[in-house]
């Protein structure tokens, strides 16, 4: 969770670094002519994190606000549903597409995640799955329930996991999910975007 200006910047640079967005002077330039919607969603994301967790003074709720209508309407536009204070630093969203995310979901630090995926409670229950770090989730993979998976688990594509794994170096498929096998997470995600906060 961000609580001071310095995880702010570290939370954005995790995630540029997990986007693989250049910093150079070459693509801020690219980025006013062809703007790079959801590093502009990721990046208005941690700023209403900051505003809300660091910010409480009057200037503080002010900026919010702002930043909150904005980011709901480029919510609306991409299709995501993600609550502030979820993701760990390190966050790869990589493409368009539905994302819907319950607020009381916990997600560590580098995750990558792809389109058409929901993590969210189950049966009435508002309990929500608390995800560790390393994590791949696939496109269109469920994750629901009051579950916990450890570090450094890759779920497929489709997957639907309602039961606790905290194994490290799993792939997970199926529906319901099963361990497949063991994995090195450095293969399909760039475990460098992990930092420490």
């Amino acid at each position: 969770m961000i609580k001071s200006k310095l995880d702010y910047k570290k939370f954005v640079e995790a995630d540029r670094i997990a986007l693989n967005k250049s910093n150079n002077v070459g693509n801020r330039l690219r980025q006013v002519f062809f703007p790079d919607y959801i590093w502009a969603f990721q990046k208005r994301l941690r700023k209403l994190e900051y505003y809300k967790n660091c910010r409480p003074d009057v200037v503080g709720k002010i900026m919010y606000g702002l930043h909150r209508i904005k980011f709901r309407k480029q919510s609306l536009l991409l299709g995501f549903s993600i609550p502030i204070n979820t993701f760990g630093p390190g966050l790869a969203i990589v493409h368009y597409g539905t994302i819907i995310v319950s607020a009381n979901a916990k997600i560590g630090k580098n995750c990558r995640i792809h389109a058409c995926t929901n993590i969210g409670a189950s049966g009435g229950s508002d309990k929500a799955p608390h995800l560790g770090d390393n994590i791949y989730i696939g496109p269109g993979a469920k994750i629901f329930g009051e579950i916990q998976l450890g570090d450094n688990i890759a779920i497929a594509a489709n997957s639907s996991v309602n039961k606790s794994f905290m194994e490290s170096n799993i792939l997970l498929a199926g529906s319901p999910a099963k361990r497949i096998k063991e994995i090195d997470m450095r293969k399909i995600i760039p475990i460098s975007a992990n930092i420490e906060i």
